[in-house]
């Protein structure tokens, strides 16, 4: 049915990571938008990150609160007790409905550092200096490089494909046009095909006002059309009010570059839904 995709959210993050609102708060402000489907996606717990990863404790708590969701909401909105699982997380992702597979670290081949490629524009910058000798590239191209590995573990949903481009608007650090970086896009899009991942059409780096455009981006999206690829909206919602956004203006962009139908997850799973 189309505009289906509008119900539905499951790339949101609670307190209990390094979101703003409760899982009570995102879940009654689903249910009073008229949501079929929230997922909860918590970051999961990565020994190398002690800053927005779910602790063990908070591991546990956010299970139980899933749980109870679940019941409090059932035969009116279908919660979902999922994961955001990076490539160097020790969590099980098969122990959750569904998971989203990410990439936020590079690991650095000189010191062994995990750095961070999202977030601090220094953490980014000392990444480049400190383990990769200057060039900025080489950081990109170890970036897709991981992000082929996770896609490999046939994760649900493929999450933020080129995340490595959030900070660096107006090419601070490397060229995204450089054929280099392409070409590690291109390679890395090629295992996420072979292994018939659905690829998320991340929305917050535009509605959390780091870039003027979404994850991934048009060229990577046509490059993903060309191979048959599916694709989920998603918010990557930190907050309450920002479980869809971004949505409409997703689904429009899609359409203009050729896609006919997106895929929702709901509690059986995806089904398509026409653009």
């Amino acid at each position: 049915m189309a505009g289906e995709y509008m119900l539905s959210s499951v790339h949101v993050h609670t307190k209990l990571c390094d979101g703003k609102n409760t899982m009570d708060e995102l879940a009654v402000t689903a249910w009073r938008a008229g949501m079929k489907t929230l997922g909860f996606s918590g970051h999961s717990h990565t020994p190398c990150d002690l800053e927005y990863c779910m602790s063990p404790a908070r591991t546990a708590q956010y299970k139980g609160e899933a749980a109870r969701l679940k019941k409090q909401y059932q035969g009116k909105m279908d919660i979902l007790y999922g994961l955001e699982w990076d490539l160097y997380s020790d969590d099980d992702p098969s122990k959750y409905d569904y998971w989203i597979g990410s990439t936020h670290y590079v690991r650095g081949p000189k010191t062994g550092k995990y750095y961070e490629i999202d977030w601090r524009e220094s953490d980014l910058a000392a990444c480049i200096r400190d383990d990769f000798d200057g060039d900025g590239l080489a950081v990109a191209e170890a970036y897709f490089a991981n992000v082929a590995k996770v896609a490999e573990k046939h994760p649900t949903i493929l999450g933020h494909f080129d995340l490595i481009k959030k900070i660096n608007g107006d090419g601070k650090f490397f060229d995204e046009n450089d054929p280099r970086y392409k070409k590690a896009a291109a390679d890395a899009l090629a295992v996420a095909a072979r292994n018939r991942c659905v690829l998320e059409v991340n929305t917050s780096a535009v509605h959390r006002g780091f870039r003027d455009e979404f994850f991934p981006s048009d060229a990577i999206l046509k490059d993903w059309l060309a191979l048959s690829g599916n694709v989920i909206i998603t918010a990557d919602a930190h907050s309450a009010n920002a479980l869809t956004a971004g949505y409409e203006q997703a689904a429009a962009g899609l359409k203009a570059l050729g896609y006919d139908k997106v895929l929702v997850l709901g509690k059986d799973g995806f089904t398509p839904c026409a653009l």
